[in-house]
């Protein structure tokens, strides 16, 4: 999704959740800074990297994400595919001792884990906005392999592919890597939140609060953008599940 486009939904996000673009800028030129100084991957370094094939994986956070990995693992060939997690979603492939290829994170989900697949070598892209500004500031240093996004306007190394959340974000990511097909897994765009997109809830599922539930609605409407006007096919497993 090209920024011009993009900024229409953006312009709504802002009013809708009373976000500062401000803000936003000022975590964008934060984290270009860091990476200025510390080198990170350009689109095109990072689409060699998972030149290895054009079909996709995007684990989002959802409620399903569990059973669907267990499923994908037990079925599918998972070296067929790039798998990128949307932050909190790494969680679960660890604990199916599986490494994604890219983690798409704005440093939100469980950051051991994030780092362990850091460490096995998932290449990191990471998400400046707004709330994640001392994140930005203390935690990017300790990633290797990695590249960065904003919700804003791009500058200096970062870019921006379009997406609000980490699941639609991940999506747009894989588009501009280059997919052709992208299975999606964990994509429920309900009105649940799990562990492994709140890292601190004391259960495994529980019902999303008003907010949450406004930015689901937005992912599922730019999630149905990418299937109605991008060269991709989406399969949801979700949908197998009904």
């Amino acid at each position: 999704m090209e920024f011009g486009l993009w900024e229409k939904y953006y312009k709504d996000i802002l009013e809708d959740f009373g976000f500062s673009r401000s803000k936003d800028e000022e975590s964008a030129k934060l984290l270009d800074e860091i990476l200025s100084i510390e080198g990170c991957y350009t689109l095109e370094e990072l689409t060699e990297r998972v030149s290895f094939s054009d079909k996709f994986i995007v684990f989002g956070a959802g409620p399903s994400l569990k059973k669907h990995v267990k499923m994908l693992k037990e079925e599918y060939d998972l070296r067929d595919y790039v798998l990128v997690t949307a932050d909190g979603a790494t969680t679960a492939l660890i604990e199916e001792r599986i490494r994604p290829d890219v983690v798409a994170t704005d440093l939100d989900g469980n950051l051991d884990d994030i780092m362990l697949a850091n460490l096995r070598g998932a290449d990191v892209v990471i998400h400046a906005h707004g709330d994640n500004i001392d994140k930005i500031a203390s935690l990017t240093s300790f990633f290797d392999n990695k590249m960065g996004t904003t919700q804003a306007q791009p500058i200096g190394n970062l870019y921006n592919f379009g997406g609000f959340t980490d699941g639609d974000r991940a999506i747009f990511l894989a588009v501009a890597l280059g997919a052709s097909q992208i299975i999606l897994a964990g994509m429920d765009f309900g009105t649940k939140v799990t562990k492994y997109s709140r890292p601190n809830l004391d259960v495994e599922v529980a019902d999303a609060d008003d907010f949450k539930r406004k930015k689901l609605m937005y992912a599922e409407m730019l999630t149905d953008w990418i299937r109605d006007n991008e060269p991709v096919e989406l399969i949801n497993l979700v949908d197998n599940d009904k």
